[in-house]
């Protein structure tokens, strides 16, 4: 069996010892970059590889230009992919310790995005293996290269551009995933300009969790998107967050739902206030 969206921590644990699987740690803190990798040396999921945030699954910031989370280079990605041991006919499990959010989907979205789907976040992530007092163990793990070949779905990403042309077309919807108050301009304190992109609307990527942390059911999400999207499908449904990370998991949340696949403005909010000439809009009525 395939899982390409999410998995349970039952189907993990029957699969610690499959040689075809390849479990990915991407615990991450934006207040200390380096937690998560520390964390992980001291327990992690057994068979687990560590994969940084910045190092892995970004490319290099360009002050003014890019966003905080830039997506690395093709060539980058499938090298990274790669020495993690991802290659043809891999699951690959991708936990976090924030239900997907930080920086699970993310991985998830790119591999994807880069024509790998057989690829699921663990439901409930490190928190919840955790709880249930599953098998954990320390230090550094690693697999054999797994010999990654990217074959890049363009159709999946969306330039700031391309936004901008978009934004008040009745046709596609613009959707911020960050909370509530930065979408309206309030208690922003991560990027230097405060609002959202005029024309989208609110959709918290962390009204797709239970307070568990594990996902909401199939149907109460195709509730929540239907409501936020109105009539308009998901592959015209454009996803942003602060950087580019978060919005992967309303991506994720809304395939899972059934409903299909929407793209991601990877330079998302930090990269849309760079140019000075793209507008800006705060306070506005939001749909959560």
């Amino acid at each position: 069996m395939t899982f390409m969206t999410i998995l349970s921590t039952y189907e993990l644990g029957n699969h610690l010892a499959d040689p075809n699987w390849v479990i990915l740690d991407c615990r991450f803190w934006l207040s200390d970059a380096e937690r998560g990798e520390r964390e992980y040396l001291e327990t992690h999921v057994p068979g687990a590889v560590y994969v940084h945030l910045d190092r892995d699954l970004s490319g290099p910031v360009i002050q003014g230009i890019t966003g905080r989370h830039p997506l690395p280079a093709v060539e980058a990605v499938a090298e990274t992919f790669s020495g993690l041991g991802i290659g043809p006919g891999v699951q690959v499990v991708a936990y976090d310790d924030a239900g997907g959010a930080l920086a699970a989907a993310r991985a998830w979205w790119m591999l994807r995005w880069l024509g790998h789907s057989a690829v699921a976040v663990l439901n409930g992530g490190w928190r919840l293996w955790q709880k249930e007092g599953r098998l954990v163990r320390a230090g550094v793990e690693k697999n054999p290269p797994g010999g990654f070949q990217p074959r890049p779905r363009p159709e999946l990403l969306i330039s700031a551009g391309q936004v901008e042309k978009l934004r008040l077309d009745p046709t596609y919807r613009v959707l911020d995933s960050r909370s509530v108050e930065r979408f309206r301009g309030e208690n922003e304190t991560i990027d230097p300009v405060a609002g959202h992109i005029p024309g989208a609307v609110s959709a918290p990527f962390a009204v797709n969790l239970q307070p568990d942390g594990r996902f909401r059911s199939k149907e109460s999400l195709r509730s929540r998107f239907k409501r936020v999207m109105g009539d308009v499908p998901a592959e015209k449904g454009i996803f942003y967050c602060g950087s580019g990370v978060t919005a992967a998991h309303n991506i994720l949340a809304l395939e899972y739902a059934g409903l299909g696949e929407a793209r991601l403005y990877a330079g998302s909010w930090s990269e849309w206030i760079t140019d000075p000439n793209r507008p800006v809009e705060k306070s506005l009525p939001h749909i959560s």
